[in-house]
């Protein structure tokens, strides 16, 4: 990449020809902020009107919005140069935000942003006013039908972020602008709700919006209710929640592996056991294998893709239902841990189902739609899940309860039936990580044998679609791994068209798996606590390492030598893919999905 020169306040920088005035303004220390740009602009569209800068030619000066202003352009005008700290661009950036915050809700004390609104953040840095511009609020939408997402337009600030994330990462384009002028809002066509349109309840809105417009739907009072009602209370938490939970407490990402606090805090809050979703991950690898062994023996349809993520599942009833025969009928790692806890857990120590609380800590926002579901209901038609936590409503208790995260011991999981876990199921929390651990089974599998490396390498990294081939006694199996649901859909077209050369696929709703999933900490798009610019092409990587740490950390790394994994087939399930495992562990699926029904 060339580089070109700018003058920023009288000083010469040479900087990549690609960049915005806003990326080289910034790689140059100059703090400018913004609240409509995303990661390398990807979502930028210029319309909070932040960032502006005065620029300078011989024709005289001008405000313009640095994110979508090319470097490249400079050299076009004569004498051309950029002054941020002048009082023109004073003025205008704290005007621009003086306008936002007239029209803007201000109960941030019941905000689920508080502390982490990047608008309040901005305003604290450009010196806005309050009740500067008063007047009369855009009218209010307030959508709480949907089970994992919550909109509010009272605090929407119309940068656009969510509108472009869920049009340009997931393909789906379900948000957008609507009405003119003063009554312009974001939300679904015709102002929907998102229970009433094709949204996958990814959260990856959630992930980008800079106020509280866009919110998980908590559940923490239904947690409470059931402390209260006297249920045995079970929680179980997935693999990339540990990667990412200190950092809610002021750790750096991937600086901390949090499991051990992570148990401590939820012991202290009176949980009847805290168990692990990697058991269930193993478990998940144990039937996963076996269906695909099923399927390539006996001529089943191929290939076969994975169903551990339930924003995946939503995004295949909507729009491709005709590949609903390709996808593996294995619930997801939390559901099957509910049913266990409901059928094995609760027979051998004589509890009532019915009495039975199961909590899931998920980083996901479409686990909480994913346990609505009534295919989910294999005890005695009880949810296997009760009630899903994000990392952050995780955090929120935590704090709630008084407990300092730092000076919290580690402690353990219970090592109660479903306490033993491997390497294998946890990196289930990054994507390729599902397809590694069930190759590691596999191979063991087919050929009786341990894959003496262990490691598939080729499964992972960040990429959108990755692709790897394993020699299997002496065939040459192809796989595919993918995340993001605009990846995705170059893999499905394949499928459709007839020429997918891949046994096996996995699909992740969320780029780069869980570890992004829209229910984590909230990683801010400036430089705002001085992170630097970079940290947002880091940041999954950081949380994957810890994961891979773990794996590499732990005695067994393959799901079918987990003693425990052992023990439940022996003692209760039988075999993987037998009648009982059937019942508990598998699902269906809806090919007649409506993407648009009727509103309630």
């Amino acid at each position: 990449m060339e580089n070109v020169n700018i003058k920023i306040e009288g000083k010469i920088y040479s900087v990549p020809s690609n960049l915005s005035i806003l990326e080289a303004a910034r790689k140059c220390g100059y703090r400018i902020p913004s609240l409509c740009a995303w990661k390398n602009n990807e979502c930028s569209l210029a319309s909070c009107r932040v960032c502006l800068v005065e620029v300078r030619t011989a024709r005289g000066g001008r405000l313009v919005a640095s994110c979508v202003y090319p470097v490249a352009d400079c050299q076009a005008e004569k004498g051309f140069e950029i002054f941020v700290s002048s009082q023109m661009a004073v003025d205008a950036r704290r005007a621009s935000v003086e306008l936002l915050l007239s029209n803007h809700s201000k109960n941030c004390q019941q905000c689920v942003k508080n502390g982490e609104c990047e608008l309040l953040e901005v305003a604290r840095i450009v010196g806005a006013r309050d009740g500067v511009f008063a007047g009369e609020k855009t009218p209010t939408t307030i959508d709480e039908m949907a089970p994992g997402i919550v909109r509010d337009t009272s605090k929407c600030i119309l940068c656009g972020r969510c509108v472009e994330k869920c049009k340009s990462v997931q393909g789906i384009g379900i948000l957008g602008f609507q009405n003119r002028g003063f009554k312009t809002i974001v939300g679904p066509a015709f102002n929907r709700s998102f229970a009433n349109t094709p949204c996958l309840q990814c959260g990856q809105c959630i992930e980008v919006c800079p106020t509280g417009a866009l919110a998980e739907h908590r559940e923490i009072d239904k947690v409470d209710a059931a402390f209260k009602s006297g249920k045995y209370v079970i929680v179980q938490t997935a693999p990339a929640v540990r990667a990412a939970i200190a950092e809610e407490f002021g750790h750096k990402i991937g600086e901390q592996d949090g499991t051990g606090k992570m148990v401590a805090a939820l012991h202290r809050m009176g949980f009847y056991r805290v168990f692990d979703t990697n058991f269930a991950a193993d478990l998940t690898i144990m039937e996963e294998s076996q269906e695909l062994l099923n399927r390539i023996t006996k001529g089943g349809v191929l290939p076969q893709i994975t169903s551990c993520s339930p924003g995946w599942i939503n995004y295949l009833e909507y729009f491709y239902p005709e590949l609903i025969p390709n996808v593996s009928t294995c619930k997801s790692p939390h559901e099957m841990e509910g049913a266990i806890i409901k059928s094995y857990f609760a027979k051998a120590h004589n509890i009532d189902s019915k009495d039975i609380y199961v909590v899931s800590i998920m980083p996901c926002t479409a686990k909480k739609y994913e346990k609505e579901r009534k295919e989910n209901a294999a005890v005695e038609n009880l949810p296997d899940v009760d009630a899903v936590l994000t990392t952050r409503e995780l955090a929120v208790m935590i704090r709630r309860a008084g407990l300092d995260w730092d000076l919290l011991p580690d402690e353990e999981f219970d090592n109660d039936l479903l306490g033993e876990y491997t390497g294998a199921g946890v990196i289930f929390g990054v994507t390729g990580g599902v397809m590694e651990a069930a190759l590691r089974t596999a191979y063991h599998t087919l050929t009786g044998k341990e894959y003496e490396a262990i490691d598939f390498k080729a499964c992972r990294g960040l990429e959108g679609v990755k692709e790897a081939e394993v020699e299997i006694n002496g065939s040459k199996i192809k796989v595919a791994i993918t995340s993001g649901m605009k990846n995705a859909k170059v893999l499905l077209e394949q499928i459709k068209a007839g020429n997918s050369p891949y046994a096996f696929i996995e699909v992740m709703g969320c780029p780069g798996g869980c570890i992004n999933g829209g229910g984590q900490p909230f990683v801010k798009p400036t430089l705002l606590k001085g992170e630097g610019a970079d940290i947002l092409d880091t940041y999954r990587a950081k949380r994957a390492n810890i994961l891979y740490k773990i794996d590499e950390g732990k005695a067994i790394r393959q799901s079918h030598n987990n003693p425990d994994i052992k023990k439940i087939y022996a003692d209760f399930l039988g075999e993987p893919c037998g009648e009982l495992s059937e019942k508990l562990l598998h699902t269906s699926y809806n090919a007649n999905r409506e993407r648009f029904p009727e509103k309630k």
